[in-house]
């Protein structure tokens, strides 16, 4: 009798794999916490829908092979990490102009009047301008097509991994919009929007000097 392909090891591998990568801290999570505590739930929901819509963008392509046909050419991902590292100094430069504000509200993402539908595409472009992002599918659908399911395993890990990403991704927007989030931001908001400037001017320095 063959196995139901959710409960398969390498099926909970990938989405333990998954979970772990997406929980972590990283600049969609960052982006996610800080415009939940600023402009609130509705704002960091689109902008959470957007991340989504490029994770599973970048889960199409993987499990159509294109992303490994993407891959093989060096040029294309040296291209996307230098978009990636751009934007992610830009997301710094305004987390940092919100910090040295004495009384404007943070802006590392967007303003609080931020328009639903750019909101929605600035968080498409800060998940498809990542690199790695192309790399951790092709190692989740490696792990779904298992020698003896061959591609049979894809869709579930796909469809649960999409389902764990937007479960991770909404509970941040839900969590840090709260009340008490909020008036913690306002107490430490110049800290904060200090070490985002930090943490995204790290990550798109390291994605332009990566060479892999």
């Amino acid at each position: 009798m063959i196995a139901s392909p959710l409960l398969t090891a390498d099926v909970l591998i990938a989405y333990s794999a998954y979970f772990v990568g997406t929980a972590s801290p990283g600049p969609s999570n960052l982006a996610i916490m800080s415009l939940a505590m600023s402009a609130g739930r509705r704002a960091a929901l689109v902008f959470a829908l957007g991340v989504v819509s490029g994770s599973f963008s970048w889960a199409l392509l993987a499990s159509l092979g294109l992303s490994a046909v993407l891959a093989s050419y060096s040029q294309c991902l040296v291209a996307i990490r230098i978009a990636g590292g751009l934007y992610l100094l830009w997301l710094g430069l305004k987390s940092a102009r919100s910090a040295f504000s004495a009384d404007k509200p943070a802006a590392s993402v967007a303003r609080v009047d931020e328009p639903l539908g750019r909101l929605y595409l600035r968080g498409l472009l800060l998940h498809l301008t990542n690199p790695k992002a192309v790399l951790v599918w092709l190692s989740i659908v490696s792990l779904a097509m298992s020698p003896q399911h061959g591609a049979a395993h894809v869709l579930p890990v796909v469809l649960g991994c999409m389902m764990i990403g937007a479960t991770v991704f909404s509970s941040y927007a839900m969590l840090f919009s709260t009340a008490s989030a909020r008036r913690i931001y306002t107490s430490i908001r110049r800290w904060l929007d200090g070490s985002l400037a930090v943490m995204f001017a790290m990550a798109g320095i390291k994605l332009l000097t990566s060479k892999s």
